[in-house]
């Protein structure tokens, strides 16, 4: 089998749903064009991944990818990751193009053999706990009405994307541990909001309220002030989330103390492939690989990654709108489809 063409169409997507992140982040997207990459082969096979950033994608398989990939045999999904790692060098893909040909090779694979790709990744488990992701809203009285939807949804736990103000924020945690109990894992995302000392001092907040973990309260291209931060801070840091580096980043952050659990994402970390690699390197230091973002692709990641805890849901509505792959019983299920199944049922 050869690969004898790659191809973006380009759709347009409707403005999401209005939301806001935290001071100083853009919130909702406008209506944007988005893309459809595919890889064609001499079988009829096709592989094919989404993307929000279609114009971008598209540019990228014409000038680079195209020219490169024709003629391979799409199966040799290593040789092909390296050869968009090449790529990157010349071009600094955006982080999230990177893996975008990887996740259609998959696909591609996954439709090969008739099996869903987390089958063909080798596979764990048939169903993972969900937790409920907030955007920012608006009060804590707000935040806490949300957390009582969510858990009466089903959802196992809660993450809160706060305001960005480290003494605004550490009240809210707390107030949501002592009106949830001690028995609701609880996570806090700073979005790289805060500098080192706000970082500690937000960081110790969460660790009197006991939570599960601490994710990305600074930029991450620093792992020097990382390893500062977990020296003074009892909350598990959840690291590498938006770095630049793949498993080489990773990696770095684990050998300097900084790491309580690694993120992983086949949207920012190479595709499944990437996350593959930084959900292993983890693993081999008895570290949890928490999964970033919601959709199909990542439920097949957490479906073939043991060390990992939760389905990502974005709860982006007051009211709260379950997504649809989670279950009233908070479980994502496996999906089904050969390959990653876009257009199944649910997702």
């Amino acid at each position: 089998m050869r690969i004898t063409d790659v191809t973006v169409e380009l759709v347009d997507l409707p403005a999401q749903p209005p939301f806001r992140w935290r001071t100083g982040l853009p919130g909702s997207e406008p209506a944007v064009v988005g893309g459809v990459l595919r890889v064609h082969t001499d079988e009829g096979l096709v592989g094919e991944a989404h993307t929000r950033r279609g114009l971008i994608a598209s540019d990228l398989v014409d000038r680079r990818i195209h020219a490169d990939l024709t003629g391979r045999d799409p199966l040799m999904r290593e040789l092909l990751w390296q050869r968009l790692w090449e790529l990157d060098r010349i071009e600094e893909l955006p982080i999230y193009a990177l893996g975008l040909v990887d996740v259609a090779l998959w696909d591609l694979a996954g439709k090969a053999a008739g099996l869903p790709v987390h089958r063909l990744l080798g596979g764990y488990r048939e169903a993972v706990p969900a937790y409920a992701s907030t955007v920012t809203f608006g009060s804590v009285e707000e935040y806490l009405d949300v957390a009582d939807q969510c858990l009466e949804l089903g959802y196992r736990g809660i993450k809160l994307h706060g305001w960005g103000d480290v003494k605004a924020d550490a009240e809210l945690c707390q107030k949501l541990r002592a009106h949830v109990g001690d028995d609701i894992d609880l996570m806090y995302d700073g979005s790289a909001g805060f500098d080192l000392a706000d970082s500690v001092r937000l960081g110790r907040a969460l660790g009197e309220a006991d939570y599960l973990w601490y994710e990305e309260p600074m930029r991450e291209f620093s792992v020097t002030s990382y390893r500062w931060l977990a020296a003074q801070v009892t909350v598990p840091l959840l690291v590498a989330e938006t770095s630049d580096g793949a498993h080489f980043n990773a990696g770095d952050f684990i050998m300097a103390g900084a790491a309580g659990r690694v993120r992983t994402s086949a949207q920012y970390k190479g595709g499944i492939t990437g996350a593959l690699r930084i959900a292993h390197l983890a693993d081999s230091y008895q570290l949890r690989a928490e999964v970033h973002g919601s959709g199909v692709v990542n439920a097949h990641l957490c479906m073939a990654i043991p060390n990992t805890t939760y389905y990502e849901s974005l709860v982006y509505t007051n009211p709260v709108v379950r997504e649809p792959s989670v279950g009233a019983d908070g479980l994502v299920q496996a999906p089904t489809a050969p390959g990653i199944g876009f257009d199944q049922p649910g997702w």
